[in-house]
């Protein structure tokens, strides 16, 4: 049985809406889908992204939605907003977020609690409820990835949420296919042990989705379906 997968979507909300419905013409209404997490931030409507999926949810579709490590430092600025929030600074996207829930004047305020308020309870209760990993016979589907050497049904929150380098060296059998977003590559990418399907969504180039089958992967274009291949 294959999955889908869309990686990280990084507020797009109209990108979002291009790959599901090339995946629904090209896979059926169906099909699971797995969502990667990063769902939020960078991009002009998270809002619309979280509405989007809760909206899917609702309806009945066979999809996952994992916890990205953006989608974890909005729930926390959500429970404890400050001005010195990190998810706030540089180019995390935290202040595009918040200004696709209207909290634009309240952050010209200076008042985080009010640009807090602004987001609707349905969306925090969604955030707190994502999980971290999806795990099926032959793959772990994960936002960062994993602890190598580290049995799967106990790796650590953080890692699954920010590992990158002692993950993307290690060249052992995890077990299983780690289906995998988080570090923005040229394009997605099979290394045996793991698919990388994040291609820079978050900095505006197009989000993709995949169907994974076992450890095989094919991307879903306009073309049809494109082998990814170790």
């Amino acid at each position: 049985m294959s999955i889908l997968a869309i990686p990280d979507i990084h507020g797009y909300r109209s990108e979002l809406d291009r790959v599901l419905a090339l995946a629904d013409a090209q896979c059926g209404a169906e099909a699971r889908i797995v969502f990667l997490g990063d769902l939020t931030d960078r991009g002009p409507d998270s809002r619309g992204v979280i509405d989007r999926l809760i909206e899917g949810l609702e309806a009945g579709r066979d999809w996952v939605v994992l916890r990205g490590n953006h989608d974890q430092m909005f729930l926390d600025f959500l429970r404890g907003p400050g001005p010195g929030a990190r998810w706030l600074n540089g180019n995390i996207g935290g202040s595009e977020t918040l200004r696709s829930y209207g909290a634009g004047e309240a952050m010209a305020a200076g008042d985080w609690l009010a640009a807090a308020d602004c987001v609707p309870r349905a969306h925090r209760e969604f955030l707190a409820g994502l999980p971290f990993s999806h795990e099926t016979e032959a793959q772990f589907f994960v936002h960062a990835g994993i602890r190598p050497g580290v049995p799967l049904d106990v790796q650590e929150i953080d890692d699954l949420l920010w590992i990158r380098q002692e993950f993307h060296g290690d060249t052992r059998d995890h077990g299983k296919l780690i289906v995998h977003g988080h570090t923005p590559v040229e394009r997605p990418a099979h290394y045996g042990n793991r698919v990388n399907l994040d291609a820079g969504a978050g900095f505006g180039r197009p989000l993709n989705v995949a169907e994974i089958e076992g450890r095989e992967a094919w991307l879903l274009t306009a073309e049809g379906r494109v082998p990814l291949t170790p």
